[in-house]
C-alpha cells in the first residue's frame, strides 16, 4: 500500500472528508451477484440508502432504474444537510430532475436533508423519473430519530457510509437487526466490534471486490492530492482507495465454494510463492500455529491451527474452515510481540487463525 494512498486517506479521515461517491459499475457488479443466487433478494423489500445525496447518488440511480426488475416494494434515499458538509459535491452527472421544482424552499436547502422515495403504491412502470422528494424535518444525520424510523421501516440497508464513522454506522444497523450491504476497508474486519461477527458467520465479505483498490469520485474542492487521484475530461475528481470490500449479511452463495488447495509437500515443492518454497511453513514463537503468508498456500492436509492473512476472507468457506480467532484477540496479551504473533522475534502482519474442519 503506497504512501500516496495512506497520506491522502489519513488526511481525509482526520478532516472528516467523507464525500466518497461509489461508481455505478461497482454497485452493479455487486448487486447482480445476489440476484444470481436468489432472484428474489429484493422482491417486496423496502431498501434504505441512508448516506446518499439522492440527486446524484449512483446508489439511488441504480435502485430506481432497477426498481421494477428487482420487484421492490419501496426505495428510500436520504441526504445530509449541505451546511453540515465540509465540501459540496456537484458532479456533471447530476440527475437534474428537480432543479425547477416549485417545492424548493431556499430556507431549507442548506439546513435540511432531503428524502427521495419510490414505492409500489405509485402507478405505471416506475424508474428514477418517478422519484418523489421532500425535505426531512432535520439535517438527515443517520443517528437522528427521524432517520432511525426510516431504518426501522426498511428491510435492507445499502450504502457507502462515512469511513470515519464506520464502526458507529455498522452498530446502528445491527442495533435494528437489519439485512445490509455496505462498503468499508478490509481492515474493518479486525475491529473488536466486527471480528466476532465474522467469526460466528453472522456477517461476511461481498462478492465482487477481492484485493486491489477502487476509484471513487470526490468533490473538486478536496484539497489533498495524491498520485492516485485524477481529474477527468469533465472536471470530475477521482481518488483510488486501497483494500476496499463490501461487507454484508445477505447470502450470495459464492462464500460456500471451497478452495482447491495443494498438500503441504506439494506447496513446498511447486508453489509459485518463493517465500514458501524457500522458508517453508514457519512456526510462531508465541502461539502454537504455523504461518501461511498467502491464502493459496494453505496446505490441505495440515490438521493444526494456521495463521493466514486477513484477505483469506475473500475466499473463506465456512464449511471448509473454522475460524479460531484473530491474533490480537486470541494470543495472550503477554505473549504478543507488537500486538501480533511473531516469527524469530519479528511481528507478522495481522493474522486470522484457522483450521480445517474435519
Amino acid at each position: 500500500m503506497s504512501n500516496g494512498y495512506n497520506d491522502g486517506l489519513a488526511r481525509a479521515k482526520s478532516e472528516k472528508n467523507d464525500e466518497f461517491y461509489t461508481q455505478y459499475d461497482d454497485i452493479q457488479k455487486e448487486l447482480n451477484a445476489y440476484l444470481e443466487y436468489d432472484a428474489n433478494t429484493f422482491r417486496d423489500k423496502t431498501v434504505l440508502l441512508p448516506c446518499d445525496d439522492p440527486e446524484w447518488s449512483n446508489f439511488t440511480k441504480f435502485f430506481a432504474q432497477n426498481f421494477e426488475f428487482y420487484g421492490m416494494k419501496k426505495l428510500i434515499s436520504t441526504s445530509y444537510a449541505v451546511e453540515n458538509k465540509k465540501y459540496v459535491y456537484e458532479p456533471q452527472l447530476k440527475l437534474n430532475l428537480f432543479d425547477d421544482d416549485p417545492n424548493i424552499d431556499e430556507a431549507k436547502e442548506k439546513s435540511h436533508g432531503k428524502i427521495f422515495t419510490l414505492d409500489r403504491s405509485q402507478t405505471g412502470r416506475l424508474d428514477m423519473f418517478h422519484l418523489k422528494w421532500n425535505y426531512l424535518d432535520g439535517d438527515g444525520d443517520f443517528r437522528s430519530e427521524e432517520v432511525k424510523r426510516l431504518r426501522d421501516e426498511a428491510d435492507i440497508i445499502v450504502t457507502n457510509p462515512p469511513f470515519s464513522m464506520f464502526r458507529e454506522f455498522l452498530a446502528w444497523i445491527l442495533e435494528a437487526d437489519k439485512k445490509f450491504l455496505i462498503i468499508g476497508n478490509i481492515n474493518c474486519i479486525t475491529y473488536k466490534e466486527v471480528f466476532p461477527l465474522i467469526k460466528d458467520n453472522k456477517i461476511w465479505l461481498g462478492v465482487s471486490i477481492h484485493s486491489g483498490d477502487r476509484e471513487f469520485s470526490v468533490p473538486s474542492e478536496y484539497g489533498f492530492r495524491t498520485k492516485n487521484s485524477r481529474i477527468d475530461k469533465n472536471g470530475i475528481k477521482y481518488i483510488r482507495v486501497p483494500s476496499i470490500r463490501w461487507l454484508t449479511n445477505l447470502e450470495h452463495g459464492r462464500r460456500h465454494e471451497p478452495m482447491m488447495l495443494m498438500s503441504m509437500r506439494d506447496n513446498l515443492k511447486y508453489s509459485k510463492r518463493k517465500q514458501v518454497r524457500e522458508l517453508g511453513y514457519q512456526h510462531y514463537d508465541n502461539y502454537d500455529a504455523i504461518d501461511v503468508p498467502f491464502t493459496e498456500c494453505i496446505p490441505n492436509d495440515y490438521k493444526g491451527v494456521m495463521g493466514v492473512p486477513i484477505t483469506f476472507l475473500d475466499k473463506y468457506c465456512p464449511e471448509q474452515f473454522e475460524i479460531v480467532g484473530l491474533d490480537r484477540y486470541t494470543v495472550p496479551k503477554e505473549c504478543l510481540v507488537g500486538g501480533r504473533v511473531a516469527i524469530n522475534g519479528k511481528p507478522c502482519y495481522a493474522r486470522i487463525l484457522i483450521r480445517h474442519k474435519i
